[in-house]
């Protein structure tokens, strides 16, 4: 019975044996995988860094620009205000040239009898000038052949 009894514990010994070889095999392939996911961690990590850089500056970048496009919008703004004043001062003063011009067309309106006569007297006058003229040039021309009359006696 004693012989059982070293024959299972060799059993056990011979078994646990073989399981220490077959855990330390794994733990040794456990330990390559994981030395390359540190290598690749490593990598990543120095990628991240990277990434992080340059997200860095692109925000700055986006930043400064965005600042940039709100001075531009407020400068915007200040023309926008000074295009609206101008419409407003051309509508003014299209108002006030549509008071001035219905003004003279009122003033003409109410005038237009006195122009007529104004109109009628300067026509009368000129008729008047004309035959004043005739008259003048028509002594002018008999004085002329009077005294050429009189030279020829």
């Amino acid at each position: 019975m004693q012989i059982i009894l070293y024959l299972s514990v060799a059993l056990i010994a011979i078994a646990f044996f073989i399981l220490v070889i077959y855990l330390s095999k794994t733990l040794k392939s456990l330990q390559v995988t994981l030395t390359s996911v540190s290598h690749t961690l490593s990598g990543l990590e120095k990628q991240l860094d990277g990434v992080t850089t340059e997200t860095t500056l692109l925000l700055q970048k986006t930043n400064a620009l965005a600042e940039d496009i709100q001075q531009k919008s407020e400068n915007l703004n200040s023309v926008v205000a000074a295009v609206k004043d101008v419409g407003t001062t051309v509508s003014k003063f299209n108002g006030t040239l549509q008071n001035i011009t219905h003004t003279v067309d009122q003033q003409v309106e109410d005038s237009k009898e006195k122009i007529s006569q104004i109109v009628q007297w300067g026509n009368i006058l000129l008729e008047l000038k004309e035959k004043w003229q005739t008259r003048k040039q028509s002594k002018q021309e008999v004085t002329v052949s009077e005294r050429q009359r009189v030279r020829s006696h």
